[in-house]
């Protein structure tokens, strides 16, 4: 994992400073160190094979744990309209403890005062999250995104090329954006078989997420997200409206277009299919984002035989700043139901969680926060591992974050 990582990570350097050889290039480097503590909830976390809900938690009664990362953002100007992007990771408790989050190239021609066009190269999250827009792709509002979010960062990767352009007027513009893409066939895998989630550190490029494990003493088993296994691109669609003093919308619709009949050894394609639509707005000094998302993935494991499930979720998020402090509180709900060929339905999930989170920033480069992450959840595959369906999880953090 390790010699996997760190060879793409050398390559895609030495392409781009290949490619800038007699070029005068600038380098920028930002990003943080996390230190801080949790209490987990008494769940098993879903990381660790069970059907918790949150990304901390080994069950029994665990008492505080250590929690830490490092994130750098890694930018590399080589004129004033190509550019290069990584975001690397190193956290040891994680499956891969040396992550690649994205890496990309973009070419942004000098825009002019209508309009605004470029085209990214690589792999980089797709343009779906609202409160992901801090270094490291982080929130500047909670240590842990929303179940919407969470899932991106776990499953979702645009390993290809996107295109983006935008049409400013005096008050406002209009953006549409479109890419395709491969090597994200088994997405879905983890709504069908886990459901939502909280994370806090999104799966890198390197990571594999554990799927649940129905029976006590069996080997973990682990997803490929970014993997091709039918050979077909998949490809997403969207558009934002922004308007000075009201906000912006965004829409997207993505359909990976993988076979579900497809696969490779153990790992299927999953047809996964969706539409996000977001808002971000203000009232006054506070500031409103709200992100729904509905879709459904599917799976064809013999036959004319369909396993299909259908996911939502939503959230609303207020936050407001003052002087040094932040504070914000979010609301998620969120469902999955399952069903087949034979019309019978299966386990589904459906739930709530309360986010409420805080943090001062005494200096530049030092931010300490702290969150209470609180999920009600009912889920139908736990009575199948012998658990109580219904699941109250309660998770506190407080974290010290030092920027670079």
């Amino acid at each position: 994992m390790w010699l996997r990582a760190t060879w793409l990570f050398g390559a895609i350097m030495l392409a781009s400073l290949e490619a800038a050889a007699g070029q005068d290039i600038a380098v920028f480097v930002n990003g943080f160190v996390d230190v801080g503590g949790v209490v987990p909830s008494h769940e098993t976390s879903w990381l660790k094979g069970g059907f918790g809900k949150l990304d901390n938690g080994g069950g029994g009664g665990q008492g505080p744990a250590l929690v830490s990362q490092g994130v750098t953002d890694l930018r590399v100007n080589f004129d004033p309209a190509v550019s290069f992007f990584s975001t690397l990771r190193l956290a040891p408790d994680q499956h891969a403890p040396f992550d690649v989050l994205e890496a990309y190239g973009r070419y942004q021609p000098i825009a002019t005062r209508e309009w605004l066009w470029s085209i990214k190269l690589g792999a980089f999250f797709p343009p779906i999250s609202l409160e992901n827009e801090s270094v490291g792709w982080t929130s500047p509002w909670t240590l842990t995104p929303s179940a919407i979010n969470s899932w991106v960062g776990d499953e979702l990767r645009t390993v290809g090329a996107e295109s983006s352009l935008e049409w400013r007027y005096g008050t406002g513009a209009l953006g549409l954006t479109g890419a395709a893409y491969g090597f994200n066939d088994p997405t879905g895998t983890l709504l069908a078989n886990r459901g939502w989630a909280f994370d806090s550190r999104p799966i890198g490029l390197f990571g594999e997420p554990r799927q649940p494990s129905m029976a006590a003493g069996s080997p973990p088993s682990r997803e490929e997200p970014f993997k091709e296994i039918d050979g077909r691109p998949g490809w997403y669609f969207g558009g934002s409206a922004r308007q000075d003093g009201l906000g912006r919308l965004t829409a997207l619709y993505y359909d990976n277009r993988a076979d579900p009949a497809a696969h490779i050894g153990s790992d299927f394609g999953w047809r996964t299919r969706f539409t996000s639509l977001g808002l971000e707005t203000y009232l006054g000094n506070v500031v409103i984002l709200s992100q729904a998302m509905f879709g459904d993935t599917d799976i064809q494991p013999f036959g004319n035989f369909h396993s299909t499930t259908d996911f939502q979720a939503v959230y609303l998020l207020a936050g407001y700043y003052f002087n040094d402090f932040r504070i914000a509180g979010r609301v998620d709900v969120f469902a999955t139901q399952a069903r087949n060929s034979y019309r019978v339905r299966g386990p589904g999930e459906h739930g709530r969680a309360f986010t409420p989170s805080g943090s001062w920033t005494p200096v530049r480069w030092l931010r300490l926060s702290t969150e209470l992450l609180q999920v009600d959840s009912y889920n139908g595959q736990r009575s199948a591992a012998g658990l109580n369906s219904n699941a109250s999880e309660l998770q506190v953090q407080l974290v010290g974050r030092i920027f670079f």
